[in-house]
C-alpha cells in the first residue's frame, strides 16, 4: 500500500521519497521507476527511494505505511524527517497505532488516515498492483477538521484518491475497523478470500458476528457510527473486493507475524472496558495464533491481492 500511495503522489506531480528497508525495491525504483498498476490505471511514476531517511531530510508529509506489528520502528526511523511543520499521517489497521507514533514523534504532528476498498500485492522489486480504489479518509487525533487536513487532502485528491475529512476522528478509525475484523482473522483461519467467507453460510455466521461485536463494543464506547446495520455494512464492503485476501492471511502464508492483537485481538479488550463481551473475536483471535505459532502455512500458488 505504501508503493501505490508514492506511486500515485508522485505520478500527480509531488516531490516524493518512497523509503524502504527491501533493498532490491529501492534499487528497482532507482533504475527503472515505480510501476502502479490496476484500477487506477498502468503507470510508472519516478520517485526518489532510499533506505536511509535521513537522505531525505525534514518534510511537508510523513506516511507510515507499515504494518501495526511495526509502528514504533518506523516512527523512530522516521525522526531525520521531521520538523516543526511536519504532518505524520499512519496508516494502519487495528487500534492505537496514532497514538504509538504520537508517542515517539510528538503530539502535535500526528494525525490519523483511514483507508477502505483497497486491495494491494507486490509483483516484483519496482512493481505493485491494487485493486479498488474506494476512499482516503483523513482527520485529527482530536478536535474538528483543521485547515492542516484540508491541505494534506487536496494533495490526495490531487493524486486521484477519493478523500473525505473527519471531525469525529473514532467514527473513521472505527468504521474501518469493523471491517477488518470481520474478514481478517476468519479468512486467515480458513484460507479464503473474502468473496469465499461470504459465499459459505458457516464461515459467514462466524465472519459477520465478529464484526457485529466490534459494533457493539463501538456503540457501548459512546462511538457515533454512519450505519445501524453491521452485518450489511461490512457484506457491502466485502462484495466490493470479493478475491481479495486480507493482510493477515498473507503474513501467515509468509511465515510473518501478523497484526491479530492489533484487529480481533483488540476487541475483547475494548469491550471488558465498556462491559461487552465478544466471544467470537476471542476464539477468531486464539485461532490465528495458534495458526501463527505452529508455522503451518500453506502453499501460494499465486499472487493475490491484500485487503485493506
Amino acid at each position: 500500500m505504501g508503493s501505490i500511495y508514492a506511486g500515485l503522489l508522485a505520478s500527480a506531480g509531488h516531490d516524493v521519497w518512497a523509503i524502504d528497508r527491501w533493498a532490491e525495491h529501492v534499487e528497482a525504483i532507482r533504475r527503472r521507476g515505480l510501476r502502479v498498476e490496476g484500477a487506477s490505471g498502468d503507470r510508472t511514476a519516478w520517485p526518489r527511494a532510499t533506505s536511509d531517511p535521513a537522505e531525505a531530510g525534514v518534510v511537508d508529509l510523513v506516511v507510515i505505511a507499515t504494518k501495526a506489528t511495526d509502528v514504533e520502528g518506523a516512527a523512530r526511523a522516521a525522526l531525520p524527517l521531521v520538523g516543526p511543520e511536519t504532518v505524520v499521517l499512519p496508516i494502519q489497521n487495528g487500534l492505537g497505532s496514532a497514538d504509538r507514533v504520537a508517542a515517539i514523534l510528538g503530539e502535535e504532528g500526528v494525525a490519523i488516515g483511514v483507508v477502505s476498498g483497497f486491495g494491494a500485492s507486490v509483483v516484483g522489486p519496482g512493481h505493485v498492483h491494487h485493486h479498488g480504489f474506494e476512499l482516503v479518509r483523513l482527520g485529527e487525533r482530536r478536535g474538528p477538521v483543521t485547515p492542516r487536513i484540508e491541505r494534506v487532502a487536496e494533495v490526495w485528491r490531487e493524486a486521484g484518491f477519493s478523500v473525505r475529512t473527519y471531525d469525529d476522528v473514532d467514527q473513521l478509525v472505527w468504521e474501518k475497523l469493523i471491517c477488518n475484523v470481520t474478514y481478517s482473522g476468519v479468512c486467515a483461519v480458513l484460507d479464503r478470500p473474502i468473496g469465499e467467507v461470504i459465499a459459505d453460510p458457516g464461515a459467514w455466521t462466524v465472519a459477520s458476528r465478529c464484526g457485529e461485536e466490534a459494533f457493539q463494543v463501538a456503540t457501548a464506547r459512546g462511538i457515533s457510527l454512519g450505519f445501524d446495520d453491521a452485518s450489511a455494512y461490512v457484506r457491502d464492503f466485502g462484495l466490493k473486493i470479493p478475491g481479495a485476501r486480507p493482510s493477515m492471511l498473507l503474513d501467515l502464508m509468509a511465515g510473518r507475524r501478523c497484526e491479530i492483537d492489533f484487529i480481533n485481538g483488540a476487541i475483547p479488550r475494548a469491550g471488558q472496558e465498556v462491559g461487552v463481551e465478544a466471544p467470537f473475536n476471542e476464539a477468531i483471535t486464539a485461532l490465528v495464533k495458534a495458526r501463527e505459532s505452529a508455522g503451518r502455512a500453506p502453499s501460494l500458488e499465486s499472487a493475490r491481492p491484500e485487503a485493506d
